[in-house]
């Protein structure tokens, strides 16, 4: 079979980052006064999520060491719901893929699925937190701010979904999920922020290369309102794909480290939520993956999103950890298993068969390492004579072949 040539383009986007980690995390503490907060002795949790956060490993350690220095006993309390197969075991093996062990933060980590229930929102929905956090002297909340993948509004994925979500383990995340996420989130951290011995936030924007755009310590009272103009700046930084509508998309690699759904949901335009409407943009007909992340420890959670996918990704799945993840959201499309084609050449053929008679040298087509990064990605001309705003783009590589090895996986050009 022909395949397209593809064109390797770059796109401008905001790249600036903090320099030094520490120094950022110390002036920030000063700045609220984490010193006159936290007193000797206070044994203090820190929260540490499933999410690929840049430089988390570095953070979180320099927040524990803060607390050090003012006296406190911090440790680490695994916060992300019901990932890692909902286990306190498989929790603490995700912050390990995450580089995040005893060693390298230097304090304890403690983990259990243990909650305490705090209430109930307005609504009805009970609010749970994890038990050892909530018995501890304080919490503290480090998180990454950005636009959900399940929905839109001045809340989304950051500080406030961690307390409701992350903190409230396997039980917590049941609940809030079958409660609407949108509309629950901030009743049910609203409760938990009275109820909870939270101390402070540390809120974490990244540029479009999952660098660490910005820092901000935050106190309790804050929490809401901070995280609303933080979102607002988050969602000006978050990558895009230039094109509003493709034929197909090839995507490297799926996994928990780029998005919490596997693929950003914005970014390919599929939500695959009940009740809630689909995307406007990007319209793609066929989404092909090829591959799950190791980091992702087999959750494949967002598999459903695509239309193809390929055996050595299928191989790599843990389902009782893909599912564990998935029924609690209540969003099964997202868990099911599309076409298993037995390799990449087979399914980028499979995708080209299906998309209508569209010529192949007409075929609007894109090729990306994963929906996180995406400042550099491989375009075929069609497509990027779709692009209406060309000078956010430049021309890095023309007439690329699209190629494939001896056991037909692509030979994706360095990006």
């Amino acid at each position: 079979m022909n395949f397209p040539k593809v064109t390797k383009i770059r796109q401008k986007f905001n790249t600036d980052k903090i320099e030094n980690i520490e120094i950022e995390i110390y002036k920030q503490f000063e700045k609220i006064g984490v010193k006159n907060i936290i007193k000797p002795g206070m044994k203090i949790a820190v929260t540490a999520g499933s999410r690929g956060i840049s430089n988390i490993v570095k953070i979180i350690k320099t927040v524990c060491d803060y607390l050090k220095e003012c006296g406190a006993n911090p440790f680490v309390v695994p916060s992300m719901g019901s990932h890692g197969g909902a286990t306190a075991e498989g929790q603490i093996k995700v912050l390990e893929k995450l580089g995040i062990t005893e060693e390298s933060v230097g304090v304890p980590i403690l983990s259990s699925m243990e909650v305490v229930e705090l209430g109930e929102t307005p609504k009805g929905i009970k609010v749970y937190m994890d038990k050892i956090a909530y018995y501890s002297d304080g919490i503290v909340v480090v998180n990454r701010v950005k636009p959900h993948t399940d929905f839109s509004g001045e809340i989304e994925s950051g500080l406030m979904k961690m307390i409701a979500v992350g903190l409230g383990k396997h039980k917590g995340c049941s609940a809030m999920h079958a409660g609407g996420l949108a509309s629950t989130i901030i009743e049910a951290a609203s409760l938990a922020l009275k109820k909870a011995p939270i101390v402070f936030g540390l809120a974490i924007l990244e540029n479009s290369r999952d660098e660490t755009y910005k820092l901000k310590a935050i106190l309790p009272e804050n929490f809401e309102i901070e995280e609303k103009l933080l979102l607002k700046e988050a969602k000006n930084l978050v990558p895009k794909l230039p094109i509003n509508e493709l034929d197909i998309l090839i995507v490297e690699k799926i996994g928990k480290v780029y998005s919490g759904t596997g693929m950003d949901t914005k970014v390919i335009g599929r939500l695959k939520v009940f009740g809630e409407k689909e995307p406007e943009t990007p319209r793609i007909n066929k989404i092909v993956v090829l591959d799950l992340d190791e980091k992702s420890y087999g959750n494949a959670l967002g598999i459903g999103l695509a239309d193809i996918t390929t055996r050595r990704l299928f191989d790599k799945i843990d389902l009782n950890v893909t599912y564990a993840n998935t029924i609690p959201t209540t969003y099964l499309e997202r868990g099911k298993i599309p076409i298993i084609m037995a390799n990449d050449k087979e399914a980028i053929s499979t995708a080209l068969n299906t998309i209508g008679n569209v010529p192949v040298e007409k075929v609007k087509l894109a090729i990306i390492k994963n929906t996180l990064h995406l400042e550099e990605l491989l375009l075929t001309k069609p497509a990027i004579n779709s692009i209406i705003d060309k000078s956010s783009i430049e021309i890095v590589e023309e007439d690329l072949e699209i190629s494939f090895d001896e056991n037909n996986c692509l030979k994706i050009i360095s990006f």
